[in-house]
């Protein structure tokens, strides 16, 4: 049977496959260590299960807009204007199944055949699978782990050419946890403006950052830029809501509206029961937020240092996110023989670097509980000890 050209330019997604795996061998007894998935252990926020309850005791479960239930819309643009001094109404906001689905549909919205797209390395996977997906050509650039793998202005005005749309810019970020300074974001934000090119902004664990680190929305440097910037995010990491699939894109009204249209025909509303929950989860203290930020902030913490007691592995401490990005090179393996060795011979389960455009890299999920961290790094270190 002959598929469609495109299926065959798409790589399947090596994180969903190693934590498959990894899950399948914890059905049958084997002690995983896993650190694969990019998942926080927390379930989510009682108050937020209780609104999603009451929205279908009061009948919440019929189709709603395609662009999402507007009291949600007008909750995610009032966070954007308070939070991110981002000038947005309702009209500039839609609601879609997941972080990842507001940028497909972005993509899709944006993106003709022969247009590139600007992809700092290392790079979340899907970011080229859906460039491609659309017919594009993402133009990955290569970012180094002396600069804590962000991309430069510099480095971002040679890769623009008259074929450039958009630049994807991830702060902070996953794969590696970096987070971009103000001045570095103002920085690009000159570029983009100079260039006069589209940006999206992925701010998904905007809320997940450490040791007084800022995080600054790109479209809010200033009124040039905020007019080229789109803004994706959702409700995933923050709030532990993984499973709910809420997410939403932001930015020029008629970009919006042409998301909308792609929604649409494709999947039409999110589920509307759970949009309930995502108004709960903007609307109320938002403590719950900050209990499993400082959980995550103790477990970076003792990762890191473990992981700087191993010989041969380098890392830079994240700022961001629930990820250590960890430099296999001294160990002479490529990313996926260490992580199919590290699986096989020690039951932990890590993300080759490769999948991020990293060959060079393991990423190592620290959204776990303590004691999974302990252990997991006490074989981590045997592993390494073993194989230098």
């Amino acid at each position: 049977m002959k598929l469609a050209a495109r299926v065959e330019k798409v790589q399947p997604s090596l994180t969903l496959a190693i934590a498959a795996k990894a899950k399948a061998m914890k059905a049958v007894g084997i002690d995983v260590c896993s650190f694969s998935a990019g998942e926080p252990d927390f379930d989510t926020p009682e108050h937020i299960k209780t609104a999603a309850k009451q929205a279908l005791d009061a009948g919440k479960t019929k189709y709603g807009p395609s662009s999402g239930e507007p009291k949600l819309r007008e909750a995610i643009a009032h966070k954007l204007k308070t939070e991110n001094a981002l000038g947005y109404t309702a009209d500039n906001v839609m609601v879609t199944n997941g972080g990842k689905h507001s940028l497909f549909n972005l993509m899709l919205a944006l993106i003709e055949a022969e247009d590139e797209v600007i992809i700092p390395a290392p790079y979340w996977l899907s970011y080229p699978e859906m460039v491609r997906l659309a017919s594009g050509v993402p133009v990955i650039v290569s970012t180094d782990e002396k600069n804590n793998y962000k991309i430069t202005p510099e480095q971002l005005r040679q890769a623009i050419t008259p074929k450039t749309r958009l630049f994807i810019l991830n702060s902070p970020c996953n794969p590696t946890g970096a987070v971009y300074t103000p001045d570095e974001i103002k920085a690009l934000a000159e570029v983009v403006v100079e260039k006069d090119i589209l940006v999206v902004s992925d701010e998904i664990y905007e809320k997940i950052i450490y040791d007084g680190a800022k995080h600054l929305s790109i479209g809010a440097v200033s009124a040039e830029v905020f007019d080229r910037t789109i803004i994706s995010s959702g409700f995933a990491k923050a709030y532990s809501m993984t499973g709910w699939r809420i997410g939403y894109l932001a930015g020029p009204v008629e970009i919006i509206k042409a998301a909308t249209t792609i929604q649409g025909h494709s999947t039409s509303n999110v589920c509307t029961f759970a949009q309930y929950g995502a108004i709960a989860a903007l609307s109320s203290p938002q403590d719950c937020v900050e209990e499993m930020r400082q959980a995550f902030a103790l477990r970076r913490q003792v990762m890191f240092e473990r992981l700087n007691a191993i010989p041969g592995l380098t890392c830079p401490k994240p700022d961001g996110a629930f990820y250590l990005f960890v430099n296999i090179t001294q160990t002479g393996m490529t990313s996926l023989e260490f992580c199919d060795a590290l699986l096989e011979s020690e039951q932990v389960a890590a993300i080759p670097g490769i999948a991020f455009g990293a060959d060079d890299c393991i990423r190592l999920s620290y959204a776990t509980n303590m004691a999974t961290v302990e252990k997991g790094m006490e074989r981590l270190d045997k592993f390494v000890r073993s194989h230098s």
